[in-house]
């Protein structure tokens, strides 16, 4: 995904010389990239999304399609910060769950061009980037994943990229199809600090995860070399309660995904 602003050509000219263009600004503490007055469909490519949002029936959370996400979609859960330019993702502990959850979320799901459902093998290279920052959380936040396509019965991620209120950051890696996550802390950075993330497949066999530069790898078991996978990405809050004012905000300044 990629911004579309008076920094376009620079980024262009950064993935030109084959440096990974995370959409980041190093250096930078206000991380302003996009222009505030606009929806996120007016300064981010959005036609490989789909949203779902912690309002709608229960177990049936309302989905916004990349049309209208690219039509200037916004409202309280999915906005444009007016101040930074920021997408900012906010979900209450108190909201509409899927099935599988009993935490609400406001997150982006990968899809194709064509509007079908991404649903990708683990051959191949496949890359997820972003730029963000977490305004505010109450215990802890999953800001990006891969989750589980078709192949099997299973509900679960892949991996999950989390954020706590200490401001640790810690990866989940799931043990198999069945459940089961270890988890890693993987850097540390203060609340409504910009940072950054890459979290990729190489080889069909690994995770290779990169946190503000600094690269760790995980073993995928080969329980889930049956499965296909799509990313996730936004603001899919780990905690719940009867609060609508308690939950997790993340503005995100850039998203990139690329498949090989």
């Amino acid at each position: 995904m990629r911004l579309r602003s008076k920094r376009s050509k620079f980024l262009t000219v950064i993935a030109a010389t084959g440096v990974a263009a995370t959409l980041s600004f190093l250096g930078s503490t206000s991380a302003n990239a996009a222009d505030p007055s606009k929806s996120p469909g007016g300064n981010f490519d959005l036609g490989v999304w789909q949203l779902q949002e912690p309002v709608g029936s229960p177990g049936s959370p309302t989905t916004i399609s990349s049309s209208q996400l690219e039509g200037g979609f916004q409202d309280s859960y999915f906005y444009t910060d007016t101040r930074d330019g920021a997408m900012t993702f906010w979900a209450p502990e108190k909201g509409v769950t899927t099935p599988n959850s009993n935490y609400a979320r406001s997150e982006l799901r990968e899809m194709n061009r064509d509007g079908s459902a991404a649903n990708w093998s683990l051959s191949g290279s496949h890359k997820l980037s972003a730029t963000l920052r977490v305004v505010s959380v109450t215990k802890n936040v999953c800001v990006g994943q891969i989750h589980l396509g078709t192949g099997g019965s299973s509900t679960k991620p892949l991996v999950e990229l989390y954020y706590h209120s200490n401001g640790d950051i810690v990866v989940g890696t799931e043990n198999s199809p069945d459940g089961g996550q270890t988890t890693h802390t993987v850097g540390h950075v203060s609340i409504g600090k910009t940072w950054q993330y890459t979290i990729a497949v190489s080889g069909g066999n690994t995770i290779d995860l990169t946190i503000n530069g600094s690269t760790t790898h995980y073993g995928i078991p080969s329980s889930f070399n049956q499965y296909k996978q799509y990313f996730k990405a936004g603001s899919y809050n780990q905690s719940s309660s009867d609060s609508t004012t308690n939950g997790a905000r993340v503005g995100f300044y850039g998203l990139t995904v690329s498949h090989g």
